[in-house]
């Protein structure tokens, strides 16, 4: 899929993929979905790519998943563009790198736990409002996330849904470190240079070496996340959720047990 709002452009090894939406708080929509995908299983099936840098606008990542967009063309099976994108960067055999500045939220922050290099403007925001709308985790990040942090955090942020800032995501290892806004998308690129630089079978073999360990483990996550993740879509709690969203009003889950 081709679309304006998600840009590619490949430059010494490194296909920068930009979210580009910024009047709409860079939302991914279907079409975008599929554009990201198709963009990650470029950088795939060309030799000349040796990393791939994501990142979205100066002030803002990706607010997730355009809820309107989201209710009239929710995914139906593995095929749908936002389940592509999720095979295609839990599977990414070249090293990803993201630089996040203002709000990652969402699937804005579950695809940076795929990312081996993270990078985050002291202005961005993270926040994964899965429960709050109804619906579940899903990026294997219901694995991801307590590995990484234990339990009692991750449950934190998943059954609590609060944002948390660019210090905290760092203190809880999601993001590598945290750069002035002013200065992270070059000092990404430099990273992501610095990378490309080095030798990339050492590179891609070195990265699925760290990932080897639990690799069958969060196929299986991932693929019951989606399964559950669908028919949380259909819900009444989600349908209260997301219709409340679009009302701009607060959910009322008193009726739901």
């Amino acid at each position: 899929m081709n679309t304006d709002l998600i840009q590619s452009e490949l430059l010494d090894g490194i296909l920068t993929v930009r979210i580009n939406r910024p009047e709409k708080k860079n939302a991914l929509t279907t079409v975008m979905y599929g554009a990201l995908a198709d963009a990650l299983l470029r950088a795939e099936e060309e030799p000349g790519i040796r990393v791939v840098l994501l990142c979205g606008s100066s002030d803002c990542f990706t607010s997730g998943n355009d809820i309107a967009d989201f209710i009239n063309f929710p995914p139906t099976g593995s095929d749908s563009p936002v389940l592509r994108f999720l095979n295609a960067i839990t599977n990414a055999t070249k090293p990803l790198v993201a630089a996040v500045s203002g709000a990652a939220i969402g699937v804005g922050t579950t695809l940076l736990l795929h990312c081996d290099l993270v990078y985050a403007a002291d202005t961005a925001q993270f926040q994964m409002p899965f429960v709050s709308l109804g619906l579940c985790p899903e990026a294997g990040s219901s694995l991801l996330l307590p590995q990484l942090m234990g339990h009692q955090r991750a449950s934190e942020l998943l059954l609590l849904g609060e944002p948390f800032s660019a210090v905290r995501a760092e203190q809880l290892g999601i993001v590598t470190a945290v750069l002035p806004q002013a200065d992270i998308l070059q000092a990404v690129r430099a990273r992501a240079e610095q990378l490309a630089a080095q030798p990339a079978a050492a590179v891609r073999l070195t990265k699925a070496l760290l990932k080897r360990g639990d690799a069958e483990k969060l196929r299986e996550t991932a693929l019951y996340e989606i399964e559950c993740f669908l028919e949380r879509l259909a819900s009444p709690e989600a349908r209260e959720a997301l219709q409340a969203f679009m009302e701009r009003r607060k959910p009322d889950f008193t009726q739901f047990d």
